[in-house]
């Protein structure tokens, strides 16, 4: 399920009253509707899962640095490896994966000649299905799962760096301290997670998370993927868990799963109650500020 338990111990999942200011310092709030009978305070979530793409790491670094990365190292890759254990189980997900393309007939999809065709033949119809892959921007296991073994090569070059926002270090690490888990839900591959958060513009920061997810748990979009999260997190209910997102699907899918979300994008605006939160500024804290507030804020 990509828990990493390797990372230092983070403790027990505790329960905090109150919520994370933008200025770091814990500030007691009231949510709208919430029974008194606690002093009128929310909590704040016992576990965080975070997206990648738009909410902790700009898009422009997904679209512009990786995704050209991979689509101009696949052939160099497949040539190097093609011998390895690894390439191999890469290329059996992917004749697989083109194998039902060709029946749906997806867009870009050629077929794949056997192994007796020779090195190159194959090469090249795995550079021409790939490329047409990260074209359309398909969130499938094949594809994430090569993706994350070609940008592992560029982060051991020094050739590749993680990018997050500058207010993402300096979160994590307040989150860590309050003791609660964060976690990283990503179409990418756990690797290519880990590959990210692990040489960062602001160093290593794996020590901060707990976990990581990917497809193998399912669609971001769909509910089913979501719940199967919450069951693995060990929280007495999903609603226990905050998940942050820029994407409007993902957040519908959440809240379906009665997890509380909020949106990092503060040009998306969304009536609740699908997305009764959103990042009023620049900045996570603000985020878990708004956790507790159920109307939209500025």
């Amino acid at each position: 399920m990509g828990l990493d338990w390797s990372t230092p111990n983070h403790g027990p999942i505790q329960k905090f009253k109150g919520v994370l200011g933008c200025n770091g310092n814990v500030k007691m709030v009231v949510k709208a509707g919430m029974d008194n009978s606690d002093n009128g305070t929310g909590p704040l979530p016992r576990c965080i899962v975070l997206d990648i793409e738009g909410t902790t790491t700009p898009i422009t670094f997904v679209a512009d640095v990786l995704f050209p990365y991979a689509r101009d190292n696949v052939g160099r890759h497949f040539s190097a490896t093609y011998k390895t254990a690894e390439t191999h189980d890469d290329i059996k997900l992917l004749r697989a994966q083109v194998e039902d393309d060709l029946k749906q007939g997806v867009d870009g999809a050629v077929p794949i000649p056997t192994d007796d065709a020779g090195k190159e033949e194959v090469i090249a119809a795995l550079v021409a299905n790939v490329e047409a892959m990260i074209k359309a921007d398909r969130k499938i296991t094949a594809l994430k799962q090569l993706q994350g073994h070609i940008w592992r090569t560029g982060f051991e070059n020094n050739e590749l760096e993680g990018v997050v926002y500058d207010d993402v270090p300096e979160t994590l690490e307040k989150w860590h301290a309050l003791g609660i888990k964060v976690y990283i839900y990503s179409s990418g591959s756990r690797l290519a997670q880990r590959l990210i958060f692990g040489k960062t513009n602001y160093g290593d920061l794996r020590k901060y998370l707990s976990g990581f997810f990917d497809t193998t748990v399912g669609n971001k979009k769909e509910t089913h993927s979501y719940i199967e999260i919450a069951e693995s997190l060990g929280v007495d209910k999903p609603s226990d868990i905050l998940f942050l997102t820029d994407v409007f699907q993902e957040a519908v899918a959440a809240k379906a799963a009665v997890i509380v979300l909020s949106i990092r994008n503060e040009a998306m605006l969304v009536e609740p109650p699908i997305a009764p939160y959103y990042r009023s500024c620049h900045c996570l804290q603000a985020v878990a500020e708004l956790h507790g507030v159920s109307q939209f804020a500025k």
